[in-house]
């Protein structure tokens, strides 16, 4: 298999196809809303969740079945729909028309996957097994939350208006590399792992006042 290559896309405003209405595409939809896109359902029947969501005007919906050319407009794709042919049709229409598509427990016909993602706030840590193995893909994230808990979100909001000022205003290249690479030192990382935040936030202040204007 070729080597996936990672990307974080923007969503935001971007329309988005979802075929099928059950469970899977729901929990689909709600990560393509999360991301501000706007999302378009097409299926017979919706699951209770996403009825409600179409009730709400927060997605489109067509209550009906697949039809040749659906995909077109569409940034993105996802194919959820319990009836395989269906969603092999959805297959051969996004690769006729280089639309990206994930095609649910369907590795074959992807053309991206969704990783088990990890969020605080900015930060986010994705993990996949190129298809393989979403379960595991999931354990593995599970793992990682007790390790990342939501403080790793909160210093980087701290750190990241820090490194706008230091990017504004250190004109030295040298001195600018110290500083950035000060935000990110062994001691505040084991502080923040160590859950003493406060700790945290002293160490990044002292940067702040180094870099400030």
């Amino acid at each position: 298999m070729t080597t996936l290559y990672p990307v974080f896309v923007k969503l935001a405003g971007q329309p988005c196809l979802v075929v099928g209405g059950g469970r899977v595409a729901g929990r689909k939809v709600r990560s393509l809303l999360e991301a501000g896109a706007r999302v378009r359902v097409i299926s017979p029947a919706l699951a209770d969740d996403l009825r409600e969501l179409a009730a709400a005007g927060a997605i489109e919906y067509e209550p009906r079945g697949y039809r040749p050319g659906d995909v077109v407009g569409a940034m993105l794709v996802i194919s959820a729909a319990d009836d395989p042919a269906v969603n092999r049709a959805v297959a051969e229409d996004c690769r006729a028309r280089r639309i990206l598509l994930n095609a649910v427990d369907d590795p074959e016909h992807c053309s991206f996957y969704v990783p088990a993602a990890l969020r605080r706030g900015d930060l986010t840590i994705a993990v996949s097994t190129g298809g393989k193995s979403p379960l595991l893909a999931r354990k593995i994230r599970e793992r990682l939350e007790a390790e990342f808990d939501p403080r790793y979100g909160d210093y980087l909001a701290l750190i990241g208006e820090i490194r706008h000022n230091i990017i504004r205003n250190v004109t030295d290249p040298a001195e600018k590399e110290q500083l950035l690479e000060a935000l990110v030192t062994p001691e505040i990382l084991n502080a923040l792992a160590n859950g003493d935040y406060d700790r945290v936030k002293e160490l990044v202040d002292r940067v702040d006042h180094r870099g400030g204007p």
